[in-house]
């Protein structure tokens, strides 16, 4: 493993952990195709799917710890919302990230662009967009919220993925919940499903823990950057760029499948 190919993993997870301390988003949607196609596209070694699941994990769970440590005290973090989600999300991630062993390379490719596709769908859908005041209550769909946490951890357990990626779109336009609380609390939850994911890729050897280590100091480097610039970004502007990124990732993840 020569330091061009860590140079190049370093500055990957940094752009993502930034974008995901950014937007609330745990940074797979950003990491798992830059993983699969920059190192060999710069003449380093290449990662199957599989091992980019692996790391993905990994690095999702350090992403997201330093997105919500910056939240903490912003009066953002919706407990009961992510208790439930959390909850949820963290057990389909078990399952979803254990079974993934079995599932043969193409199909993970499969999945992420069907999951990819969704969240871009989800984006563009029409919503009642409006900001949170502190004093009002936010109400939601307790057992519909858990119900599609739970999906969304199994299939983002088989990417080693915390889920954000399809989860803030579904919170944003089925649940209704406000901008700001999705941002924060998204990540929250994305950090219960990633100590899921986590759990079951290492159990079933799919992790390499050197390039996970250069991801994880990358993360705990701009993932905190990401969300002080984030609250200070106008929400509108947080979505666009949210949908833009799903989209592009989209439209190369099907020209390789197709």
């Amino acid at each position: 493993m020569d330091i061009a190919f860590i140079i190049t993993l370093f500055i990957i997870g940094f752009i993502g952990s930034f974008i995901s301390g950014m937007i609330g988003i745990g940074g797979s949607i950003i990491n798992y195709p830059m993983l699969l196609y920059i190192p060999p596209l710069v003449g380093v070694m290449s990662l199957t799917a599989h091992e980019v699941s692996g790391i993905g994990a990994i690095q999702v769970f350090f992403a997201t710890i330093g997105g919500v440590w910056v939240y903490r005290k912003s009066g953002f973090l919706n407990k009961v919302l992510i208790v439930y989600m959390g909850s949820s999300i963290f057990i389909g991630s078990v399952l979803g990230s254990y079974f993934s062993h079995l599932i043969p390379e193409k199909e993970i490719n499969f999945i992420y662009g069907i999951l990819a596709i969704s969240a871009v769908i989800l984006m563009f859908i029409p919503k009642k967009g409006f900001e949170h005041r502190e004093d009002e209550e936010v109400i939601f769909n307790k057992w519909l919220a858990s119900s599609l946490a739970f999906i969304i951890g199994g299939v983002s357990g088989i990417l080693g993925a915390g889920g954000a990626f399809i989860l803030v779109p579904i919170m944003l336009s089925i649940l209704n919940i406000p901008v700001r609380i999705t941002v924060a609390s998204s990540l929250a939850i994305t950090f219960l499903s990633s100590i899921g994911a986590t759990v079951g890729k290492v159990i079933t050897g799919q992790v390499l823990f050197v390039p996970a280590l250069v991801l994880i100091i990358a993360s705990l480097i701009a993932s905190p950057i990401g969300a002080i610039v984030g609250q200070k970004v106008e929400t509108k502007f947080l979505q666009w760029i949210l949908a833009l990124l799903i989209l592009v990732t989209t439209v190369k993840i099907w020209l390789d499948i197709l």
